[in-house]
C-alpha cells in the first residue's frame, strides 16, 4: 500500500533512501546491492562530504567475457545446475572483484578473491537450486574496478 501511494518504483534497488533530518531524500539505491551506494551512505551519515574525487582516484582496468548469460535448457528441478562465467583482465591494472549479489537465494556464486592480474582470467562459478519446478531467469551481479561495472550476468533455463 505505501509503495502504490508513493510511486514506489518497481525495482527494489530504488526502494531505499537515506533521508536528512528534515525528512527530505538526499541519497537514493539500496547498499546491500550496491558498495558504491554503501559507501556514500556512509559517508554521508558520518558526515563526510559527498565528492567524485574519491571516485576518480580507483585504479580502473578493462575485462572481458566469454558470456554474459547461459541457458541449462530443461532438468530436473531436484539436481542443482552449474555454470560458469570467465572473466579476464584486458586492461593493464589489476582486477579487483569488490562485490558479487545474486537476484535470490537459490543461486550461489563460489569464486577466487585474489586480485586478477593484466592477461590473466577468472571463473566465476555459478550454482542453482530449485526450489519447485519453474522456467527460471536469474541475475548475478559483479561490482569491479571497470567503467562497465556493475557486470550483469544472467542464468536461465526450465526446472521440471
Amino acid at each position: 500500500m505505501i509503495e502504490k501511494l508513493n510511486n514506489f518504483p518497481v525495482d527494489a534497488k530504488f526502494q531505499t533512501f537515506l533521508l536528512d533530518k528534515d525528512n527530505k531524500v538526499i541519497a537514493i539505491g539500496n547498499p546491500i546491492h550496491n558498495p558504491k551506494i554503501k559507501e556514500l551512505y556512509l559517508r554521508i551519515i558520518q558526515g563526510g562530504q559527498i565528492s567524485e574525487e574519491k571516485e576518480s582516484k580507483q585504479i580502473m582496468t578493462e575485462v572481458g567475457m566469454d558470456a554474459t548469460s547461459v541457458s541449462l535448457g530443461s532438468f530436473d528441478w531436484h539436481k542443482e545446475q552449474k555454470a560458469t562465467f570467465t572473466l579476464k583482465n584486458t586492461g593493464g591494472n589489476p582486477l579487483v572483484i569488490q562485490d558479487v549479489t545474486t537476484s535470490c537465494g537459490c543461486t550461489t556464486v563460489s569464486y577466487s578473491k585474489e586480485p586478477i592480474q593484466p592477461g590473466k582470467e577468472i571463473t566465476l562459478e555459478v550454482v542453482y537450486k530449485a526450489e519447485h519446478p519453474e522456467h527460471f531467469s536469474k541475475t548475478v551481479t559483479v561490482h569491479c574496478n571497470t567503467a562497465s561495472s556493475p557486470i550483469r550476468l544472467s542464468l536461465s533455463g526450465d526446472a521440471k
